[in-house]
């Protein structure tokens, strides 16, 4: 770094390779950081975070980006960490169905890598809309597990927690600690492998991670069609609890348009094609006229609809409210009456009953209604509402998790990791 940055202040001299000033673009949700480091191993990364954490610097860990405008935007900046240099494919054990790789590689070139010997990561990136956009450049695994990332196939394999059997971190004062996998060392008698997933990176800078593969299947359909409101909760009452096993069950509700609903079946070709027939009667007899296509709809594991945008810098105009909903699986159809009630558009798993829910964030006033309106249905169904991401205006007049229970637990387990607020003061429930 030149002399001419004020930010060559901030960190030893020794650490100068690994920095540099930061741009325009490098901010968490319009905070700007002061300097950008990129470790490329986890020695490195334990180095800055041991330098950061003696000088009182904030530090909010990047991968590529997507959902770093999830959650609420840190209480201050320093060190914006990269982890995009940390990307290598550590280990692909095959016969045992595990693999093991950096925190900053891609998510969908780890599944190209994997795919050569016919596994996968069984989870599907949460991404924005497929409108045509330039493409997004999709989660890094380490991302992935820090927003707890998972989509439509969630009711077959699980969640990133599911999928974690390992991780490698290094924590606020840059001790580097394994979890899980090969090699089990918890700090203070927690199992970090768990207790990292859907964190946020408050709590640790994950630099590895061990997952656990599946196979790919020989075939994948998807059966569906549109339903009237009225069939719908029947509809999806009858194809998640179906013999036939599919893999995920998709809903799909946008203003004016009847909610569709469309289900993934996998396996040998002969077995998932004949199933695939079966599932498209069992739906069409259910007032539900089923179609089966080889190829995904194009809305499927999409978090937004078309003219939405996502990620770190999305135009001020276009940026939705996202609000993650949750019920149990017989409330899902209230769920999508509410959303249809409300104008919104909704996409998600029916089968587990977790959807993500956009409309327009401008108009504070509206996003806060709308808000407790679903945080309404939501405890009447036995779930939650939670803002993922809007407007500022409207974010920081918003509650954006709502009644957290275990929060009292949760503060306990930050200060015991991160005492000095060290990572990402301030993004997380209740201040954390």
């Amino acid at each position: 770094m030149s002399a001419n940055h004020p930010a060559t202040d901030l960190l030893p001299a020794g650490l100068d390779h690994l920095l540099s000033p930061a741009g325009d673009d490098d901010h968490v949700d319009g905070v700007p950081a002061r300097v950008v480091a990129r470790p490329a191993t986890a020695e490195q990364a334990a180095g800055l975070m041991r330098a950061c954490h003696e000088r009182g610097l904030a530090v909010v860990v990047r991968g590529h980006g997507t959902k770093l405008a999830w959650g609420r935007p840190p209480e201050r900046l320093d060190v914006l960490l990269d982890t995009t240099a940390m990307d290598e494919l550590v280990e692909h054990a095959r016969g045992d169905l595990i693999a093991t790789v950096g925190a900053g590689m891609p998510l969908a070139r780890l599944q190209e890598q994997l795919a050569e010997a016919d596994h996968q990561v069984a989870l599907d990136d949460l991404v924005g809309a497929s409108d045509g956009s330039p493409a997004s450049p999709g989660s890094t695994v380490g991302g992935a597990v820090a927003a707890n990332v998972a989509g439509p196939r969630r009711m077959w394999a699980g969640t990133m927690r599911d999928l974690v059997i390992g991780v490698r971190i290094v924590r606020a004062d840059g001790t580097i600690a394994k979890a899980g996998g090969k090699v089990v060392k918890n700090v203070a008698g927690y199992d970090l492998s768990k207790l990292v997933v859907g964190s946020f990176g408050t709590l640790a800078l994950i630099t590895e991670v061990t997952l656990r593969l599946h196979p790919v299947p020989a075939a994948s359909f998807w059966v569906g069609g549109t339903v009237p409101q009225e069939h719908l909760g029947t509809v999806l009452e009858q194809v998640v609890a179906s013999q036939l096993v599919p893999h995920a069950v998709e809903v799909r509700t946008r203003p004016g348009v009847d909610p569709a609903v469309v289900a993934l079946v996998s396996g040998t070709s002969e077995g998932a094609a004949a199933r695939a027939e079966a599932l498209s009667s069992v739906m069409g007899g259910l007032g539900c006229p089923a179609t089966v296509h080889d190829l995904q709809p194009p809305w499927w594991g999409a978090m937004l609809h078309p003219g939405q945008r996502g990620g770190t810098t999305p135009p001020e105009g276009s940026r939705p409210l996202l609000v993650k909903v949750t019920s149990r699986l017989s409330g899902v159809a209230d769920l999508v009456a509410e959303a249809t009630r409300l104008g919104a558009t909704l996409n998600g798993s029916a089968g587990t009953g977790v959807l993500y829910l956009t409309l327009p964030g401008e108009d504070a006033e509206g996003a806060g209604a709308a808000l407790a309106s679903l945080r309404a249905a939501t405890a009447r169904l036995g779930g939650s509402a939670v803002v993922l991401d809007a407007p500022p205006q409207a974010k920081a007049a918003l509650d954006s998790w709502g009644p957290v229970p275990g929060l009292d637990l949760m503060r306990r387990v930050k200060h015991e990791f991160d005492p000095g607020r060290t990572l990402a003061p301030g993004r997380f429930v209740g201040g954390l």
